[in-house]
């Protein structure tokens, strides 16, 4: 569930009550972060920054299930 507008949250307020504001984030509310009364940064759901990411490589076309990243890693 993707949410246009965001709320506003003191960095005070974020850090005293983080729990809170996880589970917010984890039902779709995102958040802009303020300190001394101006944005720092937002706070969003994973699902909202997922059209920010593109694939680099589908390790599932190689192995069904995946790749284990330890065999990965020791190819590197």
């Amino acid at each position: 569930m993707k949410n246009s507008s965001h709320s506003l949250v003191g960095l005070k307020e974020l850090r005293e009550n983080i729990d809170t504001y996880i589970d917010a984030v984890e039902k779709g509310r995102s958040f802009i972060v303020v300190r001394k009364s101006k944005p720092v940064f937002r706070i969003s759901s994973l699902e909202e920054a997922d059209e920010l990411w593109e694939p680099v490589v589908d390790f599932t076309r190689i192995k069904k299930g995946g790749v284990a990243l330890n065999q990965i890693l020791s190819r590197l």
